[in-house]
Formats: structure tokens, C-alpha cells, sequence
């Protein structure tokens, strides 16, 4: 049956219980001769032979008023009610013609046409009843005989049913199978459907063609591994069949008939009462190509990392970025994390990230460069930040940086931390004129050699950018100038000229 026959179909019948639809007049076969077979019968006999022989019998008068009833007492309870009652007020009121009929043909005819007539109950719903009648002898009596139709309007009910939802799954694979079949032909991965019995393809996508050098449909019903090379088939054969105990093979090397080198991953289902195997084709650069596999795990293990990692796009703005990261940062998700800028985390000041992306677009790496990191909850944390450029497609680069804290890693020097050589030998210095130097020349002398460290390693910071030195030390331009020329650090005369070149 087709979708537009059967939505016609079914707002053709009644949701609730009752249509039936009218059954073909047909011709009564009578007894040939009831006077010998059947004899004298009283009206007891008839009454119970009426009873016997239908559901629902009514004795109806020349008014059409209900004067007698038979009926069960478990289906027909209100039966009794109808006494003294006319039959048209009894039914629904697309009923009460067909009453008038099968009154009417009761007394012209030896036996009405059965017609199929509701009841209204008291609670609302329609009680089918499928009638004929007969007119009593000589009197102006009818009697008529009701086969009750719920059973029947229940199958049908349920016939209805049942075929609304055989379509409505219908409808669903329909859509289902539409969905795969885009998402199949329009995947840029080569994926290729296989039999697992004979190991014939009995599907391909476009890509897996466009990477054969062939059509789809030159691919379908020749076996998969004629797709490949003389030398790699009878170690592709063993492979596939061994998906077959174990259910899938991971990235496995192979070479196609046209010479391009591929990864080959496979995978059992089932589908009908059959096995397929579902086989995708990923395409590799070279000898050096890392297998999909290989590189899914080591995406896993960045995820997984102890330390923050987080790449970002040309603009500084958050593309991905692991666990660690937004532990540190303190965010909610990673949902909510992208596309906002790094600087709302990294840096000390505006100086700071400037910086750092600088020398990685002039260098392409930087390697412990030392700053803080803002959480979204005013913690504040110094870490280390070792970073690259990452080549990507189009104008846009984006980096990759991980960033581990001081604390952690030991940067951050606590009271027995060793210091470095050129600290260690001030100290040494220091240590030695005390007691001969009174205290504020030793703290002056400390503070200067502090202030000619922290202005060198700004400085190397900022690739001798002295603005951006100055921003980061919290110092005015002239001061840092004056700090330079104090501690003879860079080429600098001995008046700043107002129209220096920074």
C-alpha cells in the first residue's frame, strides 16, 4: 500500500471506536418449510430462541417505542433502561435515519437490511450494533436482533494502529537511510562497505573512488583487495579475515594499485542477518606519516597532560585546550573557554603576551618564558610557558603552548633554593663587607645589583624593546633611560634625544 492510499485510508476511519463499514445487501436464505421442522411455537420458545441467537434483542411498537428487552447482564447492563423509551432517542443522531429505514423496511419486507447503528452512553462513548429486524406476524410489531461490533471496531482500531506506526518506521529508515547516505557520499574519508564472507565491495563513497582513481560503481562487486597492490594483497587478505574473529584491524600500512601509499582501518557489524565489514582509507604524505591511530592516542595524551596546554589562533584567541588548562584558569568547560583571548589568563601585564607572541612569530619557539597566569576567580599563579607556531592552511598560524607552573617545577625558589652563579657570587661579595660597610650601603649596593638583573633580563625579554621594558618593569620611559646610563647598560648618549628610535 502506498503512503498517500494509506493516510487516506486512515483518515477514513474513526479514531475512537466504531466505524464499521457497511456490509453488501445479501439474500436471506430461509427455511423451506418451518411449520413441519420448527412446529408450533409458543412465545416462551421464541422469546429464548431470540436471545439465544443474538446480543442485543428490542421489541419495538408501531411508535417506535422500545416495549421489551433481551440482553446480557455483564455487557448490557443499561439495557433495561431503554424501557418505554423510543428507539431514535436512544442512538447518536447520524443513527436515527437509519432507524427510520430499518423500521420501515421491517414492515414491508419479510427481513430489513442489517444496519450498523450506535448506542450513546452514559459515559460518552458509542456502543456499535450491527441490526436486522422483522416484522411480528399480523401485528404492528418489529423485532430487532443486534450483534454487538466493539469486538470488531477493537481489531480494526487496532489494525489502525498498527499500520500508523508500520509507517511511521517506515518514514524513520526512510530518513535514517537518507542521513547515512549523505554523510556517506559526502565524507571526504574513503570508506568502503565490504561482505565479510567473500570479501567483495558492495559499497564506496566518492572519496574512496577519487583515491583508487576509479568510479564507485567499477569498485562495487569486485573483490577489495584487487583496490591494492600485487605485493601488499596476501598480507591484506590475512588482515581482513582476521576481522573476523576479532572485529576490527587498526591502521594497517598498505599501497594502492596507483602507487599512493594509505592507512587501512576496519571494522565488523552487522546488518540484515549478515556481516559487513566497514573499511576506511585514509590517505598518508610520505614515509614519515603517523598513522590516524598514532595520532588519535597522542591527541589523548595532550588531553591528558599534567601540564596547561592550550592552542590558539592567530589572534590569540583559545581554539582547544586540555583538562589542565582549565583547571588552571579555573573555567567551567572548554565550551566556554573557546574563542575567548589567552590575555584574559596569561600575562602579568599587556606586555607580557605581546612579547611572547612576538619572538614566536620571529622564531617560531620560545622556551621558559617566565609569566603569570590570572584565573577566572582572581588566583594568581607564575608559570613557565614554552611554546611554538604550528603551520596551518591558509593566512591564518596558530601556536601551541604549555604552560607549567613555577611552584611545580621548582622555579620558584624557596629559602634553601640554590641561586645561580652570578647571585651567588654578589652574595659571596656582599657577605664579605660585612661588618666593615655599614648595613645601608649593603642594602643600596643590593638594590642596585637587583635593579641591573631585573633591567637585563627585561630587556633580553623583549628583544632590547626598551618601551616594552619599561611597561614591563612598571618604569617611565625616562627613568629606565636613567637607570641604563647609571649602570652602563646599552648605547645610550649620555642626554636622550627627543626623537629616539625605540
Amino acid at each position: 500500500m502506498t503512503t498517500s492510499a494509506s493516510q487516506a485510508n486512515l483518515r477514513g476511519r474513526s479514531s475512537t471506536a466504531a466505524y464499521v463499514s457497511p456490509a453488501p445487501e445479501s439474500r436471506v436464505i430461509e427455511f423451506s418449510a418451518p411449520e413441519k421442522s420448527i412446529g408450533a411455537l409458543d412465545p416462551q420458545h421464541a422469546a429464548r430462541l431470540l436471545a439465544a441467537s443474538c446480543d442485543l434483542g428490542l421489541i419495538i411498537d408501531a411508535g417506535g417505542i422500545i416495549r421489551d428487552v433481551c440482553a446480557g447482564a455483564d455487557e448490557f447492563p443499561f439495557a433495561k433502561d431503554w424501557l418505554g423509551r423510543k428507539w431514535l432517542d436512544a442512538v447518536t443522531v447520524e443513527s436515527r435515519p437509519k432507524v427510520e429505514d430499518l423500521l420501515r423496511e421491517a414492515m414491508d419486507q419479510p427481513i430489513a437490511r442489517a444496519r450498523e447503528i450506535n448506542h450513546r452512553l452514559s459515559n460518552g462513548q458509542d456502543l456499535p450494533i450491527r441490526y436486522s429486524a422483522f416484522r411480528i406476524g399480523k401485528t404492528d410489531r418489529v423485532v430487532a436482533v443486534g450483534r454487538d461490533l466493539r469486538a470488531i471496531g477493537q481489531l480494526q482500531q487496532r489494525l489502525v494502529e498498527a499500520q500508523r506506526a508500520t509507517e511511521s518506521e517506515f518514514l524513520r529508515l526512510r530518513s535514517a537511510e537518507t542521513r547515512y547516505r549523505i554523510l556517506f557520499q559526502t565524507s571526504e574519508e574513503a570508506v568502503l562497505i565490504v561482505d565479510a564472507a567473500t570479501l567483495k565491495t558492495m559499497d564506496a563513497n566518492p572519496a574512496a573512488a577519487a583515491l583508487a582513481e576509479t568510479t564507485s560503481g567499477k569498485l562495487v562487486g569486485r573483490p577489495l583487495v584487487d583496490v591494492f597492490d600485487a605485493s601488499v594483497r596476501e598480507a591484506l587478505s590475512a588482515e581482513l579475515e582476521s576481522v573476523r574473529s576479532v572485529g576490527r584491524v587498526s591502521a594497517v600500512r598498505a599501497k594502492l594499485a596507483n602507487q599512493r601509499e594509505c592507512w587501512l582501518s576496519a571494522s565488523l557489524f552487522r546488518h540484515e542477518d549478515s556481516a559487513h565489514v566497514l573499511v576506511r582509507l585514509t590517505q598518508s604524505s610520505g614515509e614519515s606519516a603517523i598513522a590516524p591511530a598514532v595520532k588519535s592516542q597522542a591527541l589523548q595524551a595532550l588531553d591528558s597532560l599534567p601540564d596547561a596546554f592550550v592552542v590558539v589562533d592567530g589572534e590569540r584567541r583559545v581554539v582547544d585546550a586540555n583538562a589542565a588548562f582549565l583547571e588552571m584558569t579555573e573555567s567551567p568547560s572548554l565550551a566556554q573557554a573557546r574563542g575567548q583571548p589567552l590575555d584574559r589568563w596569561l600575562g602579568r601585564t599587556g606586555v607580557d603576551v605581546s612579547v611572547l607572541f612576538s619572538n614566536l612569530r620571529e622564531h617560531g619557539s620560545v622556551r621558559d618564558f617566565v609569566t603569570a597566569v590570572r584565573s577566572d576567580y582572581g588566583a594568581s599563579e607564575e608559570v613557565e610557558v614554552s611554546a611554538a607556531a604550528a603551520a596551518a592552511s591558509g593566512d591564518s598560524p596558530c601556536y601551541g603552548l604549555v604552560l607549567r607552573s613555577r611552584a611545580r617545577s621548582g622555579g620558584s625558589r624557596g629559602v634553601d633554593a640554590p641561586l645561580g652563579p652570578e647571585q651567588a657570587r654578589s652574595a659571596e661579595q656582599l657577605s664579605e663587607l660585612v661588618g666593615r660597610v655599614p648595613l645601608k650601603d649593603l642594602v643600596r649596593e643590593t638594590v642596585e645589583i637587583t635593579e641591573r638583573m631585573c633591567i637585563e633580563a627585561s630587556l633580553r625579554l623583549t628583544g632590547d624593546n626598551r618601551a616594552a621594558a619599561a611597561q614591563m618593569l612598571g618604569l617611565s620611559r625616562q627613568s629606565l633611560y636613567d637607570k641604563l646610563r647609571r649602570y652602563d647598560l646599552g648605547d645610550l648618549p649620555q642626554a636622550e634625544p627627543d626623537d629616539e628610535r625605540q
